[in-house]
């Protein structure tokens, strides 16, 4: 049964990573800190530091693809490392490598570790991410909830570049 549940989950991922390819390939870099509204969080130059707040504010800031990228890579950095069984990194640990082509390589380079890792994994093992201290959540439902929450920043990311173009 494991090998049909990661299968399905292998294959509901590829899905979201080919709709997240037709928006990479045709990403510009000035698209990572186009700014669609009033209020935005961005990524800040020199550093690269994101806007953050521990309770989301309301309204709620429209994040820029930049932002967007950068909390890609921490959550899913941090899904990683629970999976690879390493201590998660901390959200003000994760740099993003800038506009343009790095963001875009440090996201490719997410992928093929995250397949990697797909393929390792014990899917019913308990979950310590994202839901700690409940045991009845497994490895299963964490892939499960990563595919989702690609697919939600996929379709963000997605959506931003299509109104980008739109409104040029």
């Amino acid at each position: 049964m494991s090998d049909v549940r990661r299968d399905l989950l292998r294959r509901q991922f590829e899905l979201t990573w080919a709709l997240f390819e037709y928006h990479l390939e045709r990403l510009e870099t000035d698209d990572f800190l186009w700014e669609p509204a009033p209020l935005c969080w961005t990524l800040h130059a020199p550093d690269w530091r994101p806007d953050w707040a521990d309770t989301e504010p309301e309204p709620v800031p429209v994040p820029t693809i930049a932002w967007l990228t950068w909390h890609i890579a921490w959550w899913w950095g941090v899904a990683l490392d629970h999976a690879e069984g390493r201590p998660p990194r901390d959200r003000t640990d994760v740099v993003w490598p800038g506009p343009g082509e790095p963001a875009i390589e440090e996201l490719r380079a997410l992928r093929t570790a995250w397949l990697k890792a797909l393929a390792r994994t014990t899917l019913d093992d308990v979950a310590p991410f994202p839901w700690p201290n409940d045991p009845s959540y497994t490895v299963a439902d964490m892939l499960a909830w990563a595919n989702a929450e690609l697919m939600k920043n996929v379709a963000e990311i997605g959506q931003l570049r299509l109104l980008r173009r739109a409104s040029a």
